[in-house]
């Protein structure tokens, strides 16, 4: 048997899917983008991360703000009741620090406490003498000054309080200096950013967590529209009318505008392909007419010799002709063409009656045999038999000595549709090369090498497959033989 062409268009592998959905799993990969799922997702959570960042720098600074504003209350409080405290007695500043004044500063027990009481004399009268502050004391009078300065290598806080006094003994300005280490002000600062962040972090969680749903549920018309698309019948090209948001109106507009054009362009293709078949055949057909009158005249050897390679090239013509129709044929059906149940003999039967000619060698064996219980496939009938047609065909020019076996049997889950001959075959180094297109083992008879190739791709697009193996009779002692199986999935309830 000569081998045909196999596939350098694969053609899609169908298989039956519940409600006129199609395997897309042929298309070719297009390159991993983001979803708009995920684009949306990073985006809002950037937001909301920025946004988090911004309320954490301002809680931040309100903390750092409050802290100060309440520990300088604090501060400056005991500094008054300090200032208050400074009393004029028999001519004498009496100084008497009040318990009071400690006891609220010690409400923040992490820090240190420093003051310097400065009479109007400016002579240091108790405290720390190198309390320094940089403010002008001679300005200062009856409005408190807090500054932050730096004392014994520590941050602190410094208040100033003036007391004016009036004794004639002892007139003028007493100024009163109280520092206060930061750690317990850093500390509540600290403390109140710390709660307002894991506040944040929360609701930023909650608000994170509520946009994906958001988003989920709003991208829901898009994978509607995309199931919905799956779900059509190859040959269904009306435009679409599923519901869709307002902005996606312009992506089912332009769906529906290539719809239309390539409606357009299936009809035009089919109108070629039937205006080809006719234009091609009819001339072809007058051609092997004019011949056949022409091989009745009476010719000597050389011009009957050159009339015999005419009529060989012109057969050869027609057959390449007819497989490349066919060829064309199987594959726009394959796209086009809804699978149905069919009984794999009745096919085989009608295709077997189509493949063997009336004028057959009678001295050549022809069987045809089917189990009573005949598998049913989901098929496309038209290009089932054009594929067991041409595996026939090959048989019969290529393979047959004097006995050809079609047999249908099934094993259960896969139907097989076996041609069997007993010619020489096809070395099995070739049986890969010979399914590829134009490629034939027979290369100097005229084979066209496309037998198989409509065979190889009828049964890929039907989920089966095409194969070869070498057989022989009476356990290898007899006859030898070479068979071609076409195996295709048996349909089952649930596939129908």
């Amino acid at each position: 048997m000569s081998g045909g062409c196999a596939r350098s268009w694969k053609a899609p592998r169908r298989r039956s899917l519940p409600c006129g959905a199609w395997d897309i799993s042929w298309l070719p990969m297009i390159p991993a983008e983001p979803s708009l799922f995920t684009r949306l997702a990073v985006r809002i959570s950037l937001v909301l991360g920025l946004g988090a960042a911004l309320l954490v720098s301002a809680a931040s600074y309100y903390a750092r703000t409050a802290a100060d504003n309440a520990y300088d209350r604090l501060l400056l409080g005991a500094a008054i009741q300090m200032a208050d405290s400074l009393t004029v007695e028999s001519g004498s500043l009496i100084i008497n620090l009040p318990v009071s004044a400690f006891e609220l500063l010690g409400l923040a027990s992490r820090d240190r406490i420093f003051y310097r009481v400065i009479g109007p004399s400016g002579a240091t009268l108790t405290g720390y003498a190198d309390l320094q502050t940089e403010v002008d004391l001679a300005a200062i009078h009856d409005v408190p000054v807090l500054e932050s300065a730096h004392y014994r290598g520590e941050p602190v806080r410094i208040a100033v309080v003036a007391r004016a006094l009036s004794d004639p003994a002892v007139s003028g300005w007493a100024h009163v200096i109280v520092g206060q280490t930061t750690e317990a002000r850093r500390a509540l600062a600290g403390e109140l950013t710390l709660r307002a962040t894991v506040l944040l972090a929360i609701m930023s969680i909650l608000a994170l967590a509520g946009a994906m749903i958001a988003i989920r549920y709003s991208l829901q018309p898009v994978k509607h529209l995309g199931a919905t698309l799956r779900r059509r019948d190859p040959q269904d090209l009306t435009p679409v009318t599923v519901v869709v948001p307002r902005e996606l109106r312009p992506f089912v507009t332009s769906i529906n505008y290539f719809m239309s054009r390539l409606d357009e362009r299936v009809k035009l293709l089919q109108r070629f392909i039937a205006d080809a078949a006719h234009q091609i055949r009819t001339p072809l057909t007058a051609l092997t007419a004019q011949l056949d009158l022409l091989s009745q005249a009476k010719l000597d050897k050389s011009s009957r010799q050159h009339l015999d390679r005419v009529q060989q090239r012109a057969s050869e013509l027609a057959r390449l002709t007819n497989q490349l129709l066919s060829h064309a044929m199987v594959i726009h059906r394959a796209d086009s063409v809804q699978l149905q149940p069919h009984g794999l003999a009745d096919v085989a039967r009608r295709a077997f009656r189509a493949a063997v000619p009336i004028t057959i060698d009678p001295d050549i064996i022809v069987s045809f045999e089917a189990p009573d219980d005949e598998p049913v496939v989901l098929a496309d009938a038209v290009s089932l038999r054009e594929a067991i047609v041409n595996i026939i065909d090959n048989a019969l020019r290529h393979g047959v000595v004097s006995r050809l076996e079609v047999r249908v049997r099934s094993d259960g889950t896969r139907a097989h549709l076996e041609v069997e001959d007993d010619g020489p075959g096809i070395p099995p180094g070739e049986w890969e090369r010979v399914t590829q297109r134009f490629e034939t083992s027979k290369s100097h008879d005229g084979s066209a090498g496309l037998g198989f190739a409509i065979a190889s791709e009828v049964a890929a697009a039907h989920g089966g497959a095409l194969t070869f193996r070498e057989t022989s009779k009476d356990g290898g002692k007899g006859t030898q033989g070479f068979t071609v199986t076409l195996t295709l999935p048996i349909a089952t309830e649930k596939t129908r």
